[in-house]
């Protein structure tokens, strides 16, 4: 290994927040990190369609930090274009990537048929991306590993998988190569989450990547956000309008659910049809009963939280509720209004004043749910522009992303300098907040990886 270079190949997030992929190349072995679909701004939509410049078939094994859709829905895409490695990850974030890559493959699938019977697509015939035969020879590759123990990969590489908070089954990766540490943070999860624990941190890092989503913005707690919510949906409710939430189908809908059932059950809510519309989400009700050490929720709340909500499946029922203006709250995918079930309902719900969007998480630039917090007036829905009357309502707090405090205090128990920090999975304005932070608290110079650039390390 003497004199020997490691490049690192940044396929996505790097001067953006979606699209999670880096490419450790040893030079004997080759090893991705992240294969995350590109969301949001249409030229970086479009990536997802060009194959990535380098040879797909020379890929040894892929390492996911958790099961989110810019973590992982480029698999079966990579697998098509001839990826034939494992596919590490913890047992829960490999359910979640199953649910989640089966859930997005139906979703194209219907769209592909929608926009063709249609004919609002520029392509003829519109294609999915991939389509659910491509998910199924995705599965096999999963290969499920314990956290916080050390795995040989190859000879002279191994990894470890620490608890990171953020979703069920998420992690940091700790790649060791010939005795020189990589630290890849994945999404860190929150220090006071009302579902999950709070993350672990690593101790030693030789080169750093860490995610910027929020750096230079602070979150209240999560608990300081019951007060908003509970004026939201009374407000919401006397004036006959309904409450949709787009929310990632995975833990943030969970806690959406939680903190209604919560304020439900204190009866400082009315008792109105509640709704989760998400197969996915459903399934990820399950996996909670499944995954006891990953978080704070006893059996007993989920069933009981559960019991009032009608957790929907079929897409028919989607299609029935959606035409019922009775005053309700409804949960639905996807998070950033980039597609998914809530699409169904602004399509006929987006006109009445009465109603209430409310979200709770990150809306990357270019997603429907950013144009909207901007004051869009207008909706693009299935190739149609709806005009737009809702309240649009954002409440911070809610987030399952760390924020710049929480970042900073991320790195507080690293004991060495490392030697190279990137600055991965955030928006411009973000990443450089975070780069100052960093040198101001620690005295470390971080750089601003872009896309498709290649970095050398010794």
């Amino acid at each position: 290994m003497k004199n020997k270079k490691i490049n690192i190949h940044f396929l996505g997030a790097a001067g953006t927040v979606t699209g999670s992929k880096y490419l450790v190349d040893t030079g004997d072995r080759k090893i991705l990190i992240d294969c995350g679909l590109f969301q949001g701004l249409k030229e970086l939509r479009l990536k997802n369609w060009e194959y990535p410049p380098v040879n797909v078939g020379d890929i040894d094994a892929v390492l996911l930090t958790h099961g989110h859709m810019d973590h992982t829905g480029y698999l079966p895409r990579l697998v098509k274009q001839g990826f034939n490695g494992p596919i590490y990850g913890t047992n829960p974030t490999l359910d979640i990537a199953k649910i989640i890559l089966n859930d997005s493959a139906k979703i194209q699938e219907q769209e592909a048929e929608r926009a063709n019977k249609e004919g609002y697509s520029k392509h003829s015939p519109a294609e999915p991306l991939y389509d659910l035969k491509d998910v199924e020879k995705t599965i096999p590759h999963f290969k499920g590993i314990p956290q916080s123990q050390w795995i040989p990969l190859f000879d002279g590489i191994r990894a470890r998988f620490q608890y990171n908070g953020h979703i069920l089954g998420a992690t940091y990766i700790e790649l060791d190569v010939h005795g020189k540490r990589f630290v890849f943070s994945g999404d860190i999860g929150r220090t006071n989450d009302l579902l999950l624990y709070p993350p672990l941190k690593p101790k030693k890092a030789d080169v750093l990547f860490i995610e910027s989503t929020y750096g230079g913005r602070f979150h209240p707690d999560e608990i300081e956000a019951l007060p908003h919510i509970e004026k939201l949906v009374n407000d919401t409710i006397n004036r006959d309008g309904s409450l949709f939430v787009p929310s990632f189908s995975v833990e943030r809908a969970q806690l959406m659910m939680l903190i209604f059932w919560k304020l439900l059950k204190e009866k400082k809510i009315p008792r109105v049809q509640m709704i989760m519309d998400s197969p996915m989400g459903a399934n990820v009700l399950e996996l909670f009963h499944r995954t006891r050490d990953w978080h704070r929720l006893e059996d007993n709340e989920c069933d009981e939280m559960c019991s009032h909500f009608t957790v929907v499946s079929s897409y028919r029922e989607t299609m029935e509720l959606r035409t019922d203006y009775k005053p309700k709250i409804v949960i639905a995918g996807s998070g950033m209004l980039t597609g998914g079930r809530m699409l169904n309902y602004l399509e006929t719900q987006a006109q009445n004043p009465n109603n209430t969007l409310l979200f709770v998480g990150y809306q990357a630039e270019g997603t429907r749910g950013r144009k909207l917090l901007e004051g869009e007036k207008e909706l693009k829905v299935y190739g149609k522009w709806v005009p737009f009357k809702m309240q649009v309502v954002e409440i911070e707090g809610l987030s399952a992303h760390a924020d710049h405090a929480e970042l900073m205090d991320w790195m507080d128990k690293i004991k060495n300098k490392p030697e190279r920090i990137f600055i991965v999975h955030g928006e411009k304005e973000s990443a450089e907040a975070l780069q100052k932070g960093i040198k101001e608290t620690y005295g470390w110079d971080a750089e601003i990886p872009q896309l498709y650039t290649i970095e050398e390390i010794e």
